[in-house]
């Protein structure tokens, strides 16, 4: 996982999302109840941990199985990522989106409460495990997922802000949902074309663009899809200093081969002779196009959707 990249402004508009009282009153759990269902919080029960805090897989007196992200108290981000994940959760619902079940903010803990994802996250599906190989057309139909809830969040007016590999779960089926909210912003109008924040995401997932101006877009999701897709095709790090200067970069390195049109010549080893090459193209494209300098080159996520797609079909195509 990336380390978490943060620089201080003064912005004004970026304190705009979080003027609101927490919701779902009803969706509130007594803090006893979540510490039951993780034998309070034992180490066993961890599955991971992020910028936020640890989290935690339970058991609800009712059976239900859920991920507890409980943040750290000494976190001075955590109430702020706390309520920007209450906020976006309480504008979205989508298929491709993990579910919200509830909350608990008592005797000083922040704790979100959310469905359990069995099958963890895409990464680690990807390389750094001992988990079975996924296939081509498996991969595209997860990259089509989670472009799904990319592309609802955009039309509905949020900007993830934290788009990796590692921010893909997957179910016990392989369906796709986008989690990690914590970090995402809502447009203040349908007129706006950004937000000016302070620079917040992963490192090696980072829109250039976004770094240099410090104005958040649709488009620096984009950018970081992108990144997601040469991860999906390459099986390696977005971001790893062990590989020889010209290969630290996973964009760098995969775009330096796709814009000679061999990007076959670098794609995981367990997918050699069963990419159909038209669909290979196109996803090579797709990826290249979402990696654009500018946002303004950039598709948008319904495009990146209609591209993906069409790259299954080219895969499943029947000579």
């Amino acid at each position: 996982m990336g380390s978490k990249y943060s620089k201080a402004t003064n912005s004004r508009s970026d304190t705009s999302n979080l003027s609101y009282d927490v919701p779902f009153e009803s969706s509130r759990f007594p803090l006893v109840d979540l510490e039951e269902a993780t034998n309070n919080f034992d180490d066993k029960f961890l599955i991971g941990e992020g910028g936020f805090g640890k989290v935690y897989r339970g058991v609800l007196r009712d059976g239900t199985k859920v991920a507890l992200k409980r943040g750290r108290p000494e976190s001075s981000q955590g109430i702020e990522e706390f309520q920007a994940e209450h906020k976006i959760h309480s504008l979205c619902s989508h298929p491709y989106l993990v579910s919200f079940i509830g909350y608990c903010n008592e005797r000083n803990e922040m704790i979100l409460v959310y469905d359990y994802i069995e099958n963890g996250n895409l990464r680690s599906h990807l390389y750094g495990s001992d988990l079975p190989t996924m296939s081509w057309e498996q991969r595209l139909e997860i990259c089509i997922g989670a472009a799904r809830g990319l592309h609802y969040l955009h039309t509905s007016g949020v900007i993830h802000r934290d788009v990796k590999s590692t921010n893909i779960l997957l179910d016990v089926n392989f369906v796709p949902k986008m989690t990690d909210f914590g970090l995402s912003k809502t447009m203040p109008g349908l007129d706006q074309t950004h937000v000016s924040t302070d620079i917040k995401g992963t490192f090696g997932y980072l829109d250039p663009e976004y770094f240099r101006r410090q104005q958040l877009t649709e488009k620096s999701d984009v950018y970081s899809f992108g990144v997601v897709l040469c991860e999906v095709v390459c099986a390696r790090l977005a971001l790893d200093p062990s590989l020889p200067r010209d290969q630290v970069h996973i964009t760098e390195w995969a775009m330096k081969w796709q814009k000679k049109g061999q990007l076959k010549q670098i794609i995981d080893p367990n997918l050699v002779g069963k990419i159909r090459p038209d669909s290979l193209k196109k996803f090579g494209e797709t990826a290249e196009k979402c990696l654009a300098d500018y946002g303004v080159d950039r598709p948008s996520m319904g495009e990146v959707l209609w591209n993906l797609e069409y790259a299954l079909h080219l895969q499943e195509a029947v000579i």
